[in-house]
């Protein structure tokens, strides 16, 4: 039997300060409970005032795009919400879409990952990507044109302490030699790694390394039919194995109306998204802040979705 999983975002960046986050576990404990598989929260650390690079493809926008909040907006940070969330709920997974990794200290990121992956019973998912934004590298310290191998700097250096009881590293970047880190994450070979990005070589280099799978950008998050088949011929290309490729895919669905979601066309899609090899959906529906209201929203959510099991 397969189906795709469900993910949600929780609602952990605002345009202006809310006044209480009380709502983030909320919705958490809700979509615990409603059966929902995966809650996922977005990541910046600060914003400079040129936001309109956001919709600039050649920098890692998307055409047309619009950031979500001004450069004051509230951001919370992500692995610090999902250490509390894990401790408010017991089985849902527990993810980052996505985390720009390479602003953090290698080392330093591969403790937290694995801390908070031991806390959570094993439930924690990392979505990685370059990001758009150069002011947030800059105040960093970071070099924008690097990103790219910055963020494999650090998914390399996370692997190895992850997986090596006693660790050699080096790189142009990074030595270390005879370093212990513990404990280990408790998901064996250490927390999954979801790749973001377009279909390009860089991308499929990197979910052949590090990635358990991939999270399609910009025209190629909008069109996965076309861009799996062309993303798994990259992937196989660059050494890795495009069979077990999963692939996390954004699903936005119909507005409310009369009060009640219509899944209709949503479930019709959904099928042949899963047909042409969509494992995950982030599913972009707007729930209350109340416990209850977000219950009845997921409920309904997951009924629907899960609509198209099939053997």
């Amino acid at each position: 039997m397969t189906r795709a999983r469900v993910s949600v975002f929780l609602p952990t960046y605002a345009a202006e300060d809310p006044g209480s986050w009380e709502h983030v576990f909320h919705v958490a404990q809700a979509a615990d409970l409603a059966g929902i598989d995966r809650l996922v929260v977005s990541d910046h650390v600060v914003f400079g005032e040129n936001l309109e690079a956001y919709a600039n493809p050649e920098t890692g926008g998307v055409e047309g795009g619009r950031q979500p909040t001004g450069p004051d907006g509230h951001w919370l940070e992500p692995l610090t919400v999902l250490t509390a969330v894990a401790a408010q709920t017991d089985r849902v997974r527990l993810g980052t879409y996505i985390l720009l990794a390479a602003l953090r200290r290698p080392v330093v990121l591969a403790k937290q990952l694995a801390t908070l992956d031991v806390l959570s019973r094993g439930r924690i998912d990392l979505g990685v990507g370059v990001g758009w934004q150069r002011e947030e590298y800059e105040a960093a310290g970071l070099e924008f044109g690097a990103r790219g191998r910055l963020l494999d700097h650090s998914l390399e250096v996370c692997q190895t302490l992850w997986r090596e009881k006693r660790a050699d590293f080096a790189s142009p970047e990074l030595q270390f030699g005879a370093i212990h880190a513990m404990p280990k994450p408790v998901q064996e070979g250490g927390v999954p790694i979801w790749v973001s990005g377009r279909c390009n070589p860089p991308v499929a280099r990197r979910l052949a390394r590090f990635g358990h799978g991939w999270i399609p950008w910009g025209d190629d998050a909008a069109d996965p039919v076309e861009s799996i088949p062309r993303m798994r011929s990259e992937l196989d290309r660059a050494g890795g194995d495009s069979r077990g490729l999963a692939v996390l895919v954004p699903l936005p669905l119909p507005r409310p109306r009369n009060g009640s979601l219509d899944f209709g066309a949503t479930v019709d899609r959904l099928g042949k998204l899963v047909d042409a090899g969509v494992t995950d959906v982030l599913a972009h529906v707007r729930t209350p802040d109340s416990y209850a209201g977000a219950q009845d929203v997921y409920s309904e959510l997951v009924s629907a979705l899960h609509e198209t099991d099939r053997s």
